[in-house]
């Protein structure tokens, strides 16, 4: 089976290295939709090279190694081998609908570009749609970014569905679903820090959720001051990453509901911090968690849960070790990295008016109710160990289920 990326930004060229590696699929067709530098020798250095993780060949083989892995490069046939993989280029289609998925025998398609986002956009409009896909000739398409719908009044596709594997990766059905969101890189990590606890303690006695990710920066900054585009309501994102902590938004509590639906309930707020750094993020979570008089919801618990957790799950790993950001640059397979030596919990008796709540004769006015405070932190690595990596999960999980 064949396997198509749109895209060979950050996520779909840390994906080709994924899918390189893991030699899942017969060959590889990526499409750029345009020339790069001054032929296929300078898009095959991009793919070999990255500041961040090194040599494709060091992933690959490990240490630092400096071997050819891309070879038998033709620039008419727009064609290379990589690690023994046959990867065609694709060059003349930037718009999906346009791009030659079903002459290439291509089915499924991995959408990287970050501008196809919404599942309603008409694969006919000016713009093109991730649904552009489906009629260029792909029957699947995963998108590696939430959905966004733009229309207000519109509502999910039937046939759309967001899905974190290992969290509810059994939602998707084959027959039913055709476009996919992986969602992003914060939601992963999220889920892997909230599904453990719902599992434990139950929906009911979470009272409410507050996350801040200290997020690594991303391609679509700027890396000196520029001005802002006519009609820009947020004047920070033209502002230096080289230079600045930047606050900026996060849509970790609109998507999380999509993956675990018990989060619905819950009053939930997601924030999002940029720094100056190339890759390596942390999650902080504060829960409020109603709690039990005789048996409070401490440290150890918590962690004890995590713990267990990472024991059946090959997505979520436990450390004591005292990691910083870069630790974790690369670090594989895991969705998310729990930090139990900064898991941290405080107990108190809240007292409830029950008079602002409730009227009736002979209660009492107020009621006191135990609740704990917990603050749990998670690192992933926002671009290869983490997100690409459950990514590449989902992509072969679903090729696996088309027949």
């Amino acid at each position: 089976m064949k396997l198509g990326i749109n895209g060979l930004g950050r996520i779909g060229k840390l994906s080709l290295w994924h899918h390189v590696g893991r030699r899942h699929f017969s060959e590889i067709v990526a499409n750029v939709g345009r020339e790069i530098g001054t032929g296929l020798h300078d898009l095959a250095a991009a793919i070999d090279r990255d500041s961040t993780y090194g040599r494709l060949s060091g992933y690959l083989y490990g240490g630092c190694q400096n071997r050819r892995v891309i070879e038998e490069l033709d620039d008419r046939a727009g064609t290379m081998r990589i690690n023994g993989v046959p990867v065609k280029i694709l060059r003349e289609a930037r718009n999906p609908k346009d791009i030659a998925w079903k002459d290439n025998d291509v089915r499924l398609v991995v959408d990287t570009t970050g501008v196809f986002n919404d599942p309603t956009a008409d694969p006919d409009g000016p713009r093109g749609a991730l649904r552009g896909h489906l009629q260029a000739g792909a029957e699947k398409a995963i998108l590696s970014a939430p959905f966004k719908i733009k229309e207000k009044g519109m509502t999910m596709p039937e046939d759309a569905i967001t899905t974190v594997m290992g969290i509810n990766g059994d939602d998707y059905i084959p027959s039913k679903h055709s476009l996919i969101s992986a969602a992003s890189c914060t939601t992963t990590c999220l889920s892997y820090m909230i599904k453990p606890l719902l599992d434990h303690i139950g929906a009911d006695n979470l009272l409410s959720a507050s996350m801040v990710t200290v997020h690594a920066a991303t391609g679509s900054q700027q890396v000196l001051d520029r001005l802002p585009d006519s009609g820009a309501k947020d004047l920070r994102k033209n502002r230096s990453i080289l230079n600045n902590i930047i606050l900026t938004t996060t849509g970790a509590a609109q998507a999380l509901p999509l993956v675990i639906p018990e989060m619905q309930s819950i009053g939930f707020i997601a924030e999002s911090v940029r720094i100056p750094t190339n890759t390596g993020s942390i999650i902080v979570l504060v829960l409020n968690i109603q709690d039990e008089i005789n048996d409070p919801f401490k440290r150890d618990k918590i962690n004890a849960i995590y713990k267990e957790f990472a024991e059946t799950s090959s997505y979520l790993l436990y450390s004591e070790a005292h990691n910083v950001s870069s630790d974790i640059i690369g670090m594989p397979f895991a969705a998310a990295i729990i930090e139990g030596t900064e898991t941290h919990t405080r107990t108190a008796n809240i007292k409830v008016n029950l008079a602002r709540v409730c009227a009736g004769e002979g209660q009492p006015e107020r009621i006191d109710v135990p609740v704990t405070q917990a603050v749990i932190y998670a690192w992933y690595d926002n671009e290869f160990g983490s997100y690409t990596n459950m990514l590449a999960e989902r992509t072969i999980s679903i090729a696996e289920q088309m027949v």
